[in-house]
């Protein structure tokens, strides 16, 4: 198993630093659009953890049957971030990929708008597979306690 646990990426804890990433629609920097973020499934095979820095292809799933998986996975919608108390966060509209028929054991939110930098890895704890259904990774709820993406 090479999935070792869900982590921020380092890489995106210095981006967001250097001011390199924009969530939502209230973006203050030179661009005024928000980046554009998406998701990508890998096998157990994949090698991704907080050192992670970018999207790879690398062990990447492919879709056994039809055609709802491409690679480089799907762009995320919906992105927000906000704040509770002491606390940011960010939040997407969930994932899904319909008549899927694939097995994937973890994924890595990346920004593709600024050359595929890592943001998120996500282990799935053990292999998800769909079969000619839908496969759908559900984010949890966007506060302070749950977010997808917190900064405490």
């Amino acid at each position: 198993m090479a999935f070792t646990g869900n982590y921020m990426t380092t890489s995106f804890k210095l981006d967001l630093l250097n001011g390199k990433q924009a969530f939502g629609t209230t973006v203050v920097r030179a661009s005024t659009a928000a980046d554009t973020y998406k998701i990508a499934l890998y096998t157990s095979s994949a090698t991704l953890d907080a050192s992670t820095t970018a999207y790879s292809a690398t062990n990447e799933i492919t879709n056994t049957s039809g055609s709802a998986y491409t690679a480089g996975g799907q762009t995320l919608t919906g992105a927000t971030s906000s704040s509770s108390g002491t606390t940011a966060f960010a939040d997407f509209t969930d994932a899904s990929w319909s008549s899927a028929s694939f097995t994937a054991r973890g994924a890595l939110i990346y920004n593709s708008t600024q050359s595929n930098s890592s943001v998120v890895v996500l282990d799935f704890g053990s292999d998800k597979t769909a079969s000619a259904g839908t496969f759908t990774i559900i984010f949890p709820t966007a506060d302070a306690s749950n977010a997808i993406i917190r900064i405490a």
